[in-house]
């Protein structure tokens, strides 16, 4: 696990020297705190005899192959160099296949195969990977850049055209050390933003800087960058099964998964929440380390609707494992700014606080941490799931208007608990009589539509562009057209929330704390398989996740499953309240808001008045707002 960065130019006033390449790479040192090195090469030419100037940087964790393996990296006459960030967990079967065709290896790491694999076969070399990463190769022969990300986005890839000059890295922090890169907020981003809790891809916060999309691959060729897709999934085809069938195969595909996830030459554990996907990811690892007990961890709260810790135990126990409960605190709340700071743009999932906690304390006892992350989405396990198939079912019986006690259930207080039923009942009948991604967007958004619209400056309206921010998702819920609604959902969450949301939210909270973490269910050949799946073998009526307890039921205590699902969060809207408060009321409500020329002061006045008075529950919507004010001062002078 590392960081990488780098450039291409043409023009010599662009060139990217020792000193900048450094600061880009020391910007990202957390990622990779075991080797610095770099590689500039200014007189490269085209076959028209065109300059091309490259530079390479590289931070290493080093997690295989230890004492090898250094980067850049390059083949054996140096005619490709290669900086990657990840793992790739079929590398051995690859390198068999490629010392059989004749390639000399020079180290024992997992990065050295891609190198080989794209001198044999080129760009075609990234559907064969299995892992996360992060690649950018410098073909000399072609004078061209490839970079490229993994199928679900687990690794993050950050690119941004300049003139002539490209410039890329695992984390905007690194371009922004690059004079003229980070400098003009996209009002759409924000817009985008206050709807998802996060910029979604390809964009960023800034204006001209890219995010490359999961599953594809981008060339930068004679002053041309071509962006495009290499995973041909395909969302709209479902696969018959039988439930034996789907039993055994998602068994040896889990399994599989597991396993090539376990390779490591430093010490390794697993997450464990205590709920379902955690759980079963720690059996499997345990069942294949049987000799010794893996090492588990959880983390918890002192208020018990956000303490899981519990049920973490009770597996570990189960198991066997080796465990540890980790707590925070109201004064964890201190690192808002270093959450502000690693994430580099706006991101809004305060579930981010508990995994920061968890990937600092873990670090301190292992290197790599196995996690359950994408059960929900692949599995079918969100209550909104269940919200949308209950829509759909209403819908079909009376229109919304008729509804029995509709009236009453909107005029109810709010309630301040986690998973309210107020609240929820009023999302809910607030979605009805909208198109289903609509609907579905209805239950995802922090702030809705005639939100923002109250929420926003009049200044700040004329520059928002005419894209509504639910075309991002609208695009992806049509890519799975013909399938039933909650297979829709789940696969429309699987291409966006997981890669925006929960894959950069564990990348970053362990990174910062060089810890590197693998998620088995986000194999590829798990998600291909999880989503042909007809659903009725995942999901019925009120219950999802029906495959995981037919295939695993018996590795884990059968309460498990049928216990209470609780989320990952903290007692946000409390701390509103209490803890936060003071802080709350020296930015948002400060005289020099930097959000003052977005939002309108008395609405940002009125929701934090209802929320302290309990009048209304706006814990995640003040969350966002605060996270943003702290962006504004911390990134945009």
């Amino acid at each position: 696990m590392c960081g990488i960065t780098g450039a291409v130019w043409q023009s010599e006033s662009l060139r990217v020297d020792r000193s900048l390449l450094k600061q880009m790479t020391d910007a990202i040192a957390h990622r990779g705190p075991d080797d610095d090195r770099v590689w500039i090469d200014n007189d490269q030419r085209d076959g028209q005899g065109r300059h091309y100037g490259v530079a390479l940087g590289f931070r290493r964790l080093s997690i295989i192959d230890v004492e090898g393996a250094p980067q850049p990296m390059s083949n054996e006459d140096g005619g490709v160099r290669m900086v990657f960030n990840g793992e790739i967990y079929n590398f051995k079967a690859l390198r068999q296949r490629l010392e059989g065709s004749g390639h000399q290896f020079a180290t024992h790491g997992d990065g050295e195969s891609v190198l080989h694999l794209y001198e044999d076969i080129g760009t075609d070399c990234f559907a064969e990977l299995n892992g996360m990463f992060a690649i950018a190769i410098w073909d000399t022969r072609r004078s061209r850049l490839v970079l490229a990300r993994d199928r679900i986005g687990q690794k993050p890839l950050y690119y941004a055209l300049v003139g002539d000059r490209l410039v890329f890295g695992s984390e905007l922090k690194s371009l922004a050390a690059v004079p003229g890169v980070c400098n003009e907020i996209d009002p759409a981003a924000i817009d985008e933003f206050l709807t998802y809790q996060y910029v979604p891809h390809p964009g960023t916060i800034w204006k001209g800087v890219r995010k490359l999309p999961p599953g594809h691959l981008a060339i930068f060729e004679k002053g041309k960058l071509v962006v495009q897709p290499y995973w041909d999934f395909d969302p709209t085809v479902e696969v018959p099964r039988s439930k034996g069938e789907a039993v055994e195969r998602l068994r040896e595909l889990l399994t599989d998964s597991v396993r090539l996830r376990l390779q490591s030459d430093v010490p390794l554990g697993s997450f464990l929440s205590g709920g379902i996907d955690s759980s079963l990811i720690t059996a499997l690892a345990q069942r294949q380390q049987a000799e010794t007990p893996i090492r588990t961890f959880s983390i918890g709260f002192p208020i018990a609707d956000f303490d899981e810790t519990g049920y973490a135990a009770q597996v570990a126990e189960h198991l066997g494992t080796n465990h540890q409960r980790f707590e925070v605190q109201p004064n964890g709340l201190d690192i808002i700014d270093k959450l502000v700071w690693h994430y580099d743009e706006p991101f809004g999932d305060s579930s981010a606080v508990p995994t920061w906690y968890l990937s600092e304390l873990t670090r301190r006892e292992v290197t790599v941490a196995l996690s359950g992350d994408g059960g929900d989405e692949l599995f079918a396990g969100y209550d909104r799931y269940r919200a949308l198939w209950l829509s759909v079912r209403l819908r079909r019986m009376f229109p919304i208007h008729k509804m029995p006690g509709i009236g009453l259930i909107q005029r109810l207080p709010d309630n301040n608990k986690q998973y309210s039923i107020t609240r929820r009942a009023k999302r809910f009948l607030e979605a009805l009589d909208q198109p289903e991604a609509r609907r579905y967007l209805n239950w995802l958004q922090i702030f809705p539509e005639r939100m923002r619209a109250e929420l926003y400056t009049d200044e700040f309206v004329e520059r928002l562009p005419g894209e509504d921010p639910f075309e991002f998702l609208d695009a992806i819920w049509n890519r799975s057209e013909g399938r039933d609604v909650v297979t829709r959902a789940s696969i429309t969450d699987m291409l966006s929330y997981l890669p925006c949301d929960l894959c950069t939210k564990v990348d970053i909270a362990s990174m910062a704390h060089s810890l590197e973490v693998r998620q088995p269910m986000l194999d590829h050949r798990v998600v291909e398989f999880a989503a042909s799946l007809p659903v009725q073998l995942k999901f019925r009526g009120r219950r999802g996740k029906l495959l995981l307890q037919d295939a695993f039921g018996s590795m884990i205590p059968k309460s498990i499953f049928t216990r209470k699902k609780m989320g990952f969060g903290i007692p946000i809207a409390a701390w509103f309240r209490n803890e936060l408060k003071p802080m709350v009321h020296d930015t948002l409500l400060a005289d020099d808001a930097r959000i003052a020329p977005y939002f309108r002061r008395e609405v940002v006045e009125r929701l934090v008045g209802q929320h302290e008075r309990m009048e209304n529950n706006h814990g995640y919507r003040l969350w966002n707002l605060l996270i943003l004010e702290k962006w504004l001062r911390q990134w945009a002078g």
